[in-house]
């Protein structure tokens, strides 16, 4: 369930989101809850490199059935 919540934001901070969002096709609140959720797991895990976290969850979001199942190289 999503709630609907009105927040301020430094102006600067808005005009950020709002381009990323357009180059990412996202919404304004959509770039701003991706920031939300990359830096919390950021905090969450100091010792993984950010775009470790950014690739990560982007492939979680990714639909299952687009996803490419695991194959190991060799069996050792």
């Amino acid at each position: 369930m999503t709630i609907s919540t009105s927040i301020r934001i430094d102006q600067k901070l808005y005009e950020q989101a709002r381009d990323e969002a357009l180059a990412e096709h996202r919404t304004i609140a959509g770039q701003v809850e991706y920031w939300a959720k990359v830096g919390r797991a950021a905090l969450d895990n100091p010792d993984l490199p950010v775009s470790f976290i950014v690739e990560s969850l982007g492939a979680m979001a990714e639909p299952r059935h687009e996803s490419t199942p695991f194959a190991p190289r060799s069996r050792r």
